[in-house]
């Protein structure tokens, strides 16, 4: 099946033709700390009994001082890492890495081939799959709120979309120097505003910060533009998402977000690609098993 997923681009880490017809098993994991909350396990095991194949995929406790001596002792078995908080950065020291982790400043995707390695970042394309589903309108004027890892992926995407400015919208100006210098690199105007100015009117609104910072701009935020993505998914919806439903924006969400990176962190470890309905299937099943268990 060919992929038509931004940001699925083969490279020397790509899987050979044969690697998903052999009935060995390979090992894949999701590694953070804390990671007992992670859905990935949902989505990568949905994908391989899709696919046919023998492949495990664990959740592993490991923080970014344990992260090097973990990756030094995988043996060939192992394919493929999913890196989430706090590995990103620990990661680009592990491996060749690819042009968008270098631009994000992060990686969220080791895999393992030939005895070499290869870090990827999949967050990146993630946001870019999951607004291209409801959107294929140019979006030349983006807001970004926040001005963390996040943002920094979320600015890469945005230009990968179209933006030809951006405002980021900030608590603390100051720490959104980062994010000038990267707009420079990427060649697209960034104004910085702080929390407590307008927001202006865009075609988008990305809020890449945590769940409660966006609660007391929310309305001015969905006013703002037809299409919000918060990534936030836990709780949801959030008070953003809620605005902007009101508002008749374009919603897309954390867990959009999350079968958006997942569905190019599958194609990149197996080779092989999935339709997001699988993803989204597993997701619901997950969660409604999360509910169960906590209601008992």
């Amino acid at each position: 099946m060919r992929s038509s997923k931004p940001g699925a681009r083969r490279t020397p880490a790509a899987v050979p033709a044969e690697l998903g017809s052999l009935g060995d098993l390979r090992r894949c994991a999701v590694l953070g700390s804390p990671i007992e909350h992670s859905l990935s396990p949902a989505l990568h095991r949905a994908a391989y009994a899709h696919l046919g194949l023998n492949w495990s995929y664990d959740r592993v406790e490991v923080d970014d001082h344990g992260l090097a001596g973990f990756v030094r002792g995988l043996d060939q078995t192992w394919r493929g890492l999913s890196l989430t908080m706090p590995l990103k950065v620990a990661v680009l020291g592990l491996g060749q890495v690819d042009e968008l982790a270098k631009l994000a400043g992060a990686g969220n995707t080791l895999v393992l081939e030939g005895g070499e390695r290869w870090v990827y970042n999949t967050d990146v394309g993630g946001l870019i799959w999951a607004v291209s589903q409801v959107n294929a309108a140019p979006l030349p004027r983006v807001t970004i709120l926040g001005t963390g890892a996040t943002a920094r992926a979320a600015l890469v995407a945005v230009t990968r979309l179209g933006a030809q400015s951006v405002t980021v919208v900030a608590r603390t100006p100051a720490r959104a120097a980062a994010l000038r210098a990267l707009s420079e690199e990427l060649g697209v105007p960034l104004e910085v505003r702080p929390w407590s100015m307008q927001i202006p009117d865009s075609d988008l609104v990305v809020s890449s910060v945590v769940s409660g910072a966006a609660d007391g701009v929310a309305r001015a935020a969905a006013d703002s533009a037809p299409l919000v993505v918060d990534i936030i998914y836990d709780p949801w919806p959030t008070m953003l998402a809620v605005a902007a439903q009101h508002a008749g924006c374009a919603v897309v969400g954390g867990l959009d977000l999350l079968v958006g990176q997942a569905l190019l962190q599958i194609e990149l470890m197996t080779g092989r690609s999935v339709a997001s309905e699988v993803l989204y299937a597993a997701l619901e099943s997950e969660r409604a098993d999360r509910q169960h268990v906590e209601d008992c």
